[in-house]
């Protein structure tokens, strides 16, 4: 997504203020308003802010009950480029050891927060520059990292090495639980490794870039006009000749599934769903952030089990 709130996005929050609850290690779950849910935690606990619960959840995963974490936006309706900061995220921070953001300016509130802040000695996570992608030439970077698995298994490391540093004496289990963690991530390497055997070189088409990384390690090519899916990202109009080209897709069966994100439809999403749905191409819905009751690897083993479906059909 752009580093520019999108004013259908706007829109969708205007008003809207998550209340920032610190959730312990062993809690994944959401509250029925979308914000983290909080369990008692450890005095001893080291505190944690990550900008969205997909790295609030992995946090967990490594740093189990010594870890209290702060997800700032667990919402689906929530869009971070678009999201104001509060005091209460701003007091999280201060508070902070380790934060995790993701950077590529997908959630550059924390940046903006870190600077007005106080709190200079919190080790800071950017899991962008930890994957180490940059822009194609010519082209925008995919920020959305978490959706490749061996950028999310760096970012363990990372998290365990930080964690290490705040709390020495568990710097082994937190090591441990990152390694077990990376092994369900080669998991799930191996079900992209079987999509793309089966159906490598297969069309599909998206509504923005959320899913890519997933969807290129399975071997399938984007038939999407690009002008169409930057425009959704960026909250714009697709001219009529560009949305035309797109749902000429689907009328043409030029494509075997339309992974779309569920989190930003609008009209002109909802026609290709539609068109889609019409010409018998299977849809396969993605978010951006955890679905309510979903840990990183049940949600992200759903997705590929989905789009594996998909295609087979």
């Amino acid at each position: 997504m752009p580093a520019f709130p999108s004013r259908r996005l706007v829109a969708l929050i205007s008003g809207a203020c998550l209340a920032l609850l610190a959730g312990c290690g062993s809690s994944s779950d959401s509250g029925s308003d979308g914000s983290a849910s909080a369990s008692p935690a450890s005095d001893s606990a080291i505190p944690v802010v990550a900008s969205t619960n997909v790295y609030g959840d992995i946090v967990k995963q490594i740093g189990g009950d010594k870890v209290s974490v702060t997800a700032v936006i667990s919402d689906p309706d929530q869009d971070p480029h678009s999201y104001e900061a509060n005091t209460q995220n701003q007091l999280a921070l201060s508070k902070a050891k380790v934060v995790i953001e993701n950077g590529g300016g997908y959630d550059d509130f924390i940046d903006r927060m870190l600077k007005s802040g106080n709190n200079s000695s919190a080790e800071l996570i950017n899991a962008v520059k930890v994957s180490g992608k940059t822009a194609p030439k010519g082209g925008e970077l995919n920020e959305h990292v978490w959706y490749g698995f061996p950028t999310v298994a760096k970012i363990a490391d990372r998290i365990a090495a930080a964690l290490g540093k705040a709390d020495p004496a568990s710097a082994a289990t937190f090591t441990k639980n990152a390694e077990a963690f990376k092994a369900q991530l080669t998991s799930l390497e191996t079900k992209e490794a079987d999509i793309k055997k089966k159906h490598g070189g297969e069309a599909i088409s998206i509504t923005e870039p959320v899913p890519l990384y997933l969807t290129e390690a399975s071997g399938l090519v984007n038939k999407t006009p690009a002008d169409f899916s930057e425009a959704i990202e960026e909250g714009d109009d697709v001219s009529p000749k560009v949305l035309q080209e797109t749902l000429a897709l689907y009328s043409g069966k030029q494509v075997k599934a339309l992974v779309y994100n569920a989190q930003t439809s609008g009209p002109q999403t909802q026609r290709v769903e539609d068109a889609a749905k019409a010409a018998g191409i299977p849809v396969v819905p993605v978010t951006e952030t955890l679905p309510k009751g979903k840990d990183y690897l049940g949600w992200m083993t759903a997705n590929i089990d989905a789009l594996a479906a998909a295609l087979d059909k």
